[in-house]
């Protein structure tokens, strides 16, 4: 009687270790460590001779979630500058990967840009770019979501928004014959 409880409990256990085995054997190694990405953007001016860490750092304690449009100037031509730090868990393994800002504000997601960012350096995981964003595609006032994407594979996401002045309308309208 004895015997039989220890077959049943080596047969499980059996089971068990073989599916393991199988789960490793047929599973990516992108899979096994996914591969993610922290995005972060500042409108601050990073300081030059920054370690990867240092710069990191940097710009986490600086990071804005509310980008200001640049001042002055006729309001239709103003942008929104920013540096994007995109930081991987470990090397994309790609030659390029994809940054892609959506329009959020009525919910769902709406395609605004997108940028292909190369690489030049596949061993490398952090990655800093100088965005600007500019009107019309991008309407002040707005949530706004970037995405970056690897091989077809969402592996980042921040939310933010973009501040600035709306274009101002008279409500005046001329009905003049001048125009012949």
């Amino acid at each position: 009687m004895e015997r039989k409880k220890y077959y049943r409990l080596s047969t499980a256990a059996l089971v068990a270790l073989f599916s393991g085995l199988l789960a490793c054997l047929f599973s990516s190694p992108v899979e096994a460590g996914r591969l993610k990405a922290s995005i972060f953007l500042t409108q601050r001016s990073i300081p030059n001779k920054l370690s990867e860490r240092g710069l990191i750092s940097f710009i986490r304690g600086n990071k804005s979630l509310r980008l200001a449009e640049t001042p002055g100037g006729d309001v239709k031509k103003r942008v929104w500058q920013a540096n994007m730090l995109v930081s991987f868990n470990g090397p994309p393994g790609d030659l390029e990967y994809e940054v892609l800002f959506y329009d959020i504000h009525e919910g769902p997601r709406r395609l605004v840009q997108d940028m292909s960012t190369f690489i030049s350096d596949k061993s490398q995981k952090t990655y800093l770019q100088k965005v600007t964003l500019s009107r019309p595609r991008f309407r002040p006032n707005r949530n706004m979501e970037v995405s970056v994407v690897v091989r077809r594979e969402e592996v980042g996401v921040l939310k933010f928004g973009v501040l600035g002045e709306e274009p101002r309308r008279t409500g005046t309208v001329n009905f003049a014959d001048d125009e012949r």
